[in-house]
């Protein structure tokens, strides 16, 4: 048995009515000798171009890509000399990426329908720029692998993520929360008024801290700094009590002493003293990536009001979270 040496164009039977110059694949399925051929639609692979018009059923010369030299195309739609071309429906060629890109544009087709010359890959383009995604789901609006690739890398090392700092239950001594009680004591307690659940503090001089800790996530990237976010209110509008928070900050390393670290923290930004009483407010402070610790570990915070800064006010802890710039995980 050997293979068949076509010097020239090759014998086909067409599958469908065909039109000259259109890329034709060989149809699935078919018991015709010679074989049917039909129109290569967009994305396809295909064996040749056509070389004549014929009706359905009657034979066709099809020029194989396996032959020597260029060839000629019917254009989809506008596209460049030298631009690169993919297949498109109906056996014509198009410069909008669908599957892998199969040649070059030798000139340039000013409107659809156009017949241009244009160079068949020698072999399959498999780099990540001329192959194209299906998207099926309508995920992105980029149309190629690469574009693809690097959308999603982006978002990857773009998007930050979140540690939730827990409502805290104890004081950093240990003791267990009560329910808020007004008057001078240094305690906070849990404030259960509508729509304010949170830890309050007195308007003390020395209020006492609370404890809370929480997980450091296996997609932190500890080489970049994280920033504590604090949603607190103040009860009262007093321009000389602008709060700050002091806070502590230790980490829990596996194969260390649980008392080893430092404290990293400090003073966050201060609220706005005079600002309406009961009005949500962020304040920051920046953990520096240099202090910070990689998975599996812990990080442990005592959050207060800083000493001096509540005179007249409440002030009423809301939420607090970590926010770390994300890594891609390898393993």
């Amino acid at each position: 048995m050997q293979s068949t040496i076509v010097d020239g164009p090759k014998t086909f039977t067409a599958g469908e009515d065909l039109e000259i110059y259109r890329r034709v694949k060989v149809e699935s399925g078919s018991t015709k000798n010679p074989p049917e051929v039909i129109y290569a639609d967009a994305g396809e692979q295909a064996v040749g171009i056509t070389l004549e018009a014929v009706d359905d059923q009657d034979t066709v010369s099809v020029q194989l890509f396996t032959k020597d030299g260029t060839l000629f195309g019917v254009a989809a739609d506008t596209f460049s000399y030298a631009a690169t071309l993919y297949a498109a429906a109906d056996g014509k060629i198009s410069d909008s990426s669908n599957g892998s890109a199969i040649g070059i544009a030798l000139e340039a087709a000013t409107a659809a329908g156009d017949i241009v010359e244009w160079m068949p890959f020698a072999v399959l383009s498999t780099t990540a720029g001329t192959v194209s995604i299906a998207d099926a789901d309508g995920h992105t609006a980029v149309a190629t692998v690469e574009a693809a690739l690097a959308e999603i890398y982006q978002h990857i090392l773009t998007a930050k993520g979140i540690i939730d700092i827990p409502m805290p239950m104890i004081t950093n001594a240990g003791v267990a929360l009560a329910a808020f009680s007004d008057g001078a004591s240094a305690t906070p307690g849990y404030c259960v008024t509508a729509e304010g659940l949170g830890i309050r503090w007195n308007n003390h001089a020395t209020p006492t801290p609370v404890g809370v800790k929480a997980m450091v996530p296996p997609d932190m990237d500890a080489g970049s700094d994280a920033v504590l976010h604090i949603l607190a209110a103040k009860v009262g509008a007093t321009v000389g009590d602008a709060t700050k928070f002091t806070v502590e900050v230790f980490n829990n390393d596996v194969g260390a002493l649980y008392d080893a670290d430092a404290d990293f923290g400090g003073d966050s930004g201060a609220m706005t003293g005079d600002a309406n009483t009961k009005t949500v407010q962020e304040v920051t402070l920046t953990l520096a990536s240099a202090n910070l610790t990689a998975y599996p570990a812990a990080i442990e915070l005592t959050i207060g009001p800083k000493d001096g800064t509540l005179g007249t006010d409440d002030v009423i802890l809301l939420k607090a979270w970590i926010e770390y710039q994300r890594k891609i995980l390898t393993t």
